[in-house]
């Protein structure tokens, strides 16, 4: 059995923190996704409740507020419980086991020359070296090449390959 949700979508709300009894991070989040279809030239959305747990939780909320993109992978759980009037209420919620931020931290939408892309998977662990600017990288020597640039430009002689080197 399958159990698997892909969600990409923006923040309806800032993201909601609490500590359980146990110290452990709790945060309640929505995400406005866009259906595929239009009504009548008018966009819908959905607005689905989700949860993180732990560091992913805490990122989150320090990271993200309200109109962030945002992409998730997780599992939906259903449960229920008593309310206040006594009637029962079920809930579905989708439980986030990876959150991926899709935009720089200080931006709502549009884009800058310097992504600072921050990511989070819930394995309980702590990150001991976040990422810093471009690629983790945070000098401002780089040792991979850029994509715009030509890694053969200064090559003069035509590249041989052999047949050992195809992967069929």
């Amino acid at each position: 059995m399958i159990n698997r949700v892909v969600l990409v979508g923006r923040l309806v709300a800032d993201p909601e923190l609490r500590y359980t009894p146990n110290g452990i991070a709790s945060c309640k989040f929505r995400v406005a996704v866009n259906r595929p279809f239009k009504n009548e030239g008018e966009q819908q959305a959905d607005f689905i409740s989700c949860v993180a747990w732990r560091k992913q939780a805490e990122n989150l909320a320090n990271f993200m507020k309200k109109a962030s993109l945002i992409g998730l992978e997780g599992r939906i759980q259903t449960g229920s419980y008593e309310g206040q009037d006594g009637k029962r209420v079920f809930t579905t919620d989708v439980v986030a086991d990876s959150i991926q931020f899709l935009e720089p931290r200080h931006s709502t939408g549009s884009a800058q020359n310097t992504p600072n892309y921050q990511s989070s998977t819930n394995t309980g662990g702590t990150n001991q070296n976040p990422p810093q600017g471009n690629y983790g990288s945070n000098n401002n020597q780089s040792s991979y090449t850029s994509v715009d640039e030509d890694p053969f430009a200064n090559t003069k002689a035509p590249i041989e390959v052999s047949e050992d080197d195809l992967p069929f």
